[in-house]
C-alpha cells in the first residue's frame, strides 16, 4: 500500500499541472440550475455539463436578500404511556432553548435549527439533557473563493439488528446521540476559457453509543461505530463547447480519506479522469469519461486475551491490536469509465443519468430535479459509493441545500428524518442504515416532492439503501465481509396555518431494516404525531400534541414496542 503512495501523489501532482492545456469542462447548455433561485454552479462544477467538481453552493440571482433569527424559550409537560410489551406510565417536565435562523445574502447563506433540552424525569423518569440541531451554509470570502460548513446534532435509534433511524418518542437504551460536522473552502476562477474549480473539506462524525451490542452472550457483538474523520480533496478544470472545439472537454481529479477509530479502519479513493462533452442540442448533450482509480479499504485487528478471545474495551467496542500488521479488506484499482446524458429542457428540469464501471463492476448514478411550479419541486438521486458510517452521513450533511426549514418531533423536539425544503438533498434517512464499524459500498435511491403553498407545507422522502460490508480475512471484522444490509424509508409531513392565530403540524415515518447478519434480525420502525399551535400574545404561544411511536422485530426473542406520548407546552419567542 505504501508503495502506491507516491504513484499515486505524482499522478496526482501531473494532472493538477497538466489540468489547464488538457482540460475543458465548463461546459453548459442554455440554462443554469433548475429553479428560480438555488446554487450558483462553479465553473466546471456538476451545474455545468461535462463537469466533475463538486459544486460550491452559490448564491442564486433569483433569490431574495433576508434574514431571519427566532430565538425562543419553552416549557412543556409530557406524559408517555408504554402499550407494548409492558404498561409503563412515565412523565417529564421539560424546559428547552434554541434558535432557528434562515439568511440569504448577496454573498452567504445559512439555515440554522439549534436547540437544547433539559428534562426532568418523574418518579422511574430519568433526568436527561439533549442537543439537537442542523446547519448549512457558505460564505464569500472573496470573488471565487467561498468557505463551506455543516453541522448535525441527533438523537437516534439503534436496534440489536445493527439499525439506526432518526425519530422516536421512547428514551431508552437504545437511544444516543450523535454528531456530524464538516467545513472546507471552495475555489472558482478561470484561465482565459478554461474554468478551474477546488474543493477541500475536513468533515468528523461520532456516535456516542457506550456499549457494543450483543445478542448472543455466545456470539460475536456488533461493534458500533464510534468516530471517523474524512478528508476529500477533488481540482477540476474545463472549456465549455465551441469554445475552443465543438466538444466540451475537461480533466480532474479526487482523493478522499476516512480514518475510522474502530480498528484503525481507513478508506483511500484516488480518481483522476478526463471527461468530453458532446452537445447535440441547446438543452441535451451526451457526456462521457474515462480515467483510472485506485480504492483500497484497510484495518488491524482485534487485541486478544491469553485464551484467543477479542478483548472488548470500556466502551464496549473492541480493542485495537496496534502491533497487528494492516491487512486489506479491499483493493481495486484500475481503468474506470462511464457514459451518460444530461438533459435540461428549461430553467425548471434537468436530469443527468450515468451508467460504467467503478469498484470493479458496473456502477449507475444520477440526479433528477424539477420544478413544476416556484412553489413545488420533485428530486430523485442515485447513487454508488464505499464508505464507513461516518463518511456516508457526513456525505450527506453535505448534500443538504442551503435554504431549508427543520422539520421537527413536536413531542421530543429531535430533527426529523428530512427537512422543509424546495432544492434537493433534503432528507438524511438514507444515511444512517446500518451502525456497524465496518466499510460498506452503499447503493441506493432516493425520492423527495415538496409543496409550499400560501398557508400549507407538504412534502414526502422515501429511499432504499443497500449496504454490502467489507471486513479483511483474518480479523475480526471477517464475520462482516459480505453481509448485506438494507433499508426501506419514508417520511412526511404536513404543515399549515388554521388562521392567523392559530396552526397545526403532522409528522409519519416509517423505516423498514433487513439484514443478512446471523444475529439481530430484522425491524421496522414507524411513528406518527399531530400537534396543534395556538398564538396568545406576539411573542407568547401555546402548543398540544399527540404522538405514536413503536418498533417491530422479527426476532422471537425481541419484544415489539409500542408507546403513545402526549404533550402541552407554552414557548416565548423573542
Amino acid at each position: 500500500m505504501l508503495s502506491r503512495l507516491p504513484r499515486k501523489l505524482a499522478a496526482f501532482s501531473l494532472l493538477c499541472a497538466s489540468a489547464v492545456p488538457l482540460s475543458a469542462a465548463a461546459q453548459t447548455i442554455a440554462y443554469g440550475n433548475v429553479g428560480d433561485g438555488g446554487d450558483e454552479p462553479q465553473a466546471g462544477s456538476q451545474g455545468d455539463f461535462g463537469g466533475k467538481g463538486r459544486s460550491t453552493r452559490g448564491n442564486g440571482g433569483g433569490r431574495v436578500k433576508y434574514t431571519d433569527v427566532s430565538p425562543y424559550i419553552e416549557a412543556k409537560q409530557i406524559v408517555t404511556a408504554e402499550l407494548s410489551p409492558g404498561d409503563d406510565v412515565v412523565t417529564y417536565s421539560v424546559i428547552a432553548a434554541g434558535v432557528d435562523a434562515e439568511i440569504q445574502g448577496l454573498r452567504n447563506a445559512a439555515s440554522v435549527s439549534l436547540r437544547y433540552e433539559r428534562r426532568f424525569g418523574w418518579g422511574n423518569a430519568q433526568d436527561t439533557d439533549l442537543i439537537s440541531g442542523v446547519a448549512r451554509g457558505y460564505t464569500t470570502v472573496m470573488p471565487g473563493l467561498q468557505i463551506e460548513a455543516g453541522g448535525l446534532a441527533e438523537r437516534a435509534r439503534f436496534d440489536a439488528g445493527g439499525a439506526s433511524v432518526i425519530d422516536g418518542l421512547v428514551d431508552d437504551d437504545s437511544v444516543t446521540q450523535l454528531y456530524s460536522v464538516y467545513a472546507g473552502p471552495s475555489v472558482s476562477t478561470n484561465a482565459g476559457d478554461v474554468g478551474i474549480n477546488a474543493n477541500y473539506r475536513f468533515g468528523y462524525t461520532k456516535v456516542e453509543q457506550v456499549d457494543a451490542i450483543r445478542t448472543d452472550p455466545a456470539g460475536p457483538a456488533i461493534d458500533v461505530f464510534d468516530d471517523s474523520t474524512i478528508h476529500a480533496a477533488d481540482v477540476h478544470a474545463g472549456v465549455q463547447p465551441y469554445e475552443v472545439l465543438p466538444v466540451g472537454l475537461g480533466a480532474g481529479a479526487s482523493y478522499v480519506r476516512e480514518d475510522i477509530s474502530n480498528l484503525d479502519q481507513r478508506v483511500e479513493d484516488f480518481m483522476a479522469r478526463g471527461d468530453v462533452t458532446v452537445p447535440l442540442s441547446p438543452n441535451l448533450a451526451l457526456v462521457g469519461g474515462v480515467g483510472y482509480e485506485d480504492v483500497e479499504i484497510s484495518s488491524r485487528d482485534v487485541l486478544r486475551d491469553g485464551e484467543g478471545e477479542p478483548v472488548i474495551g470500556p466502551d464496549g467496542r473492541y480493542v485495537t491490536d496496534k502491533s497487528a500488521p494492516r491487512t486489506l479488506a479491499y483493493d481495486v484499482s484500475g481503468l474506470i469509465w462511464d457514459a451518460g446524458v444530461l438533459w435540461r429542457p428549461s430553467t425548471r428540469t434537468a436530469l443527468e443519468a450515468h451508467v460504467g464501471r467503478r469498484y470493479g463492476s458496473t456502477s449507475v448514478y444520477g440526479t433528477f430535479a424539477y420544478q413544476p411550479t416556484s412553489r413545488s419541486s420533485i428530486n430523485i438521486s442515485v447513487y454508488d459509493n464505499v464508505a464507513g458510517f461516518g463518511g456516508q452521513l457526513n456525505s450527506a450533511l453535505v448534500d443538504l441545500p442551503t435554504e431549508f426549514t427543520a422539520v421537527r418531533n413536536p413531542l421530543t423536539g429531535d430533527l426529523g428524518s428530512c427537512v422543509a425544503s424546495l432544492d434537493s438533498g433534503a432528507c438524511l434517512t438514507g444515511a444512517l442504515g446500518s451502525i456497524r464499524s465496518s466499510t460498506f459500498r452503499a447503493r441506493g435511491v432516493m425520492a423527495s416532492y415538496a409543496v409550499k403553498l400560501n398557508r400549507i407545507k407538504t412534502g414526502i422522502g422515501a429511499g432504499y439503501d443497500r449496504r454490502k460490508f467489507i471486513g479483511a480475512p483474518g480479523t475480526i471484522l471477517e464475520v462482516y465481509n459480505g453481509v448485506i444490509d438494507e433499508n426501506y424509508w419514508m417520511a412526511a409531513y404536513l404543515d399549515g396555518e388554521i388562521d392567523n392565530n392559530s396552526s397545526f403540524s403532522t409528522n409519519v415515518y416509517a423505516n423498514w431494516f433487513d439484514t443478512e447478519a446471523g444475529f439481530g434480525g430484522d425491524v421496522t420502525t414507524m411513528g406518527a404525531t399531530a400537534a396543534y399551535y395556538r398564538r396568545l400574545t406576539r411573542h407568547l404561544s401555546a402548543s398540544a400534541a399527540l404522538g405514536l411511536d413503536g418498533v417491530n422485530r422479527d426476532d422471537p426473542n425481541d419484544d415489539d414496542f409500542w408507546a403513545a406520548s402526549a404533550l402541552l407546552g407554552v414557548r416565548y419567542s423573542f
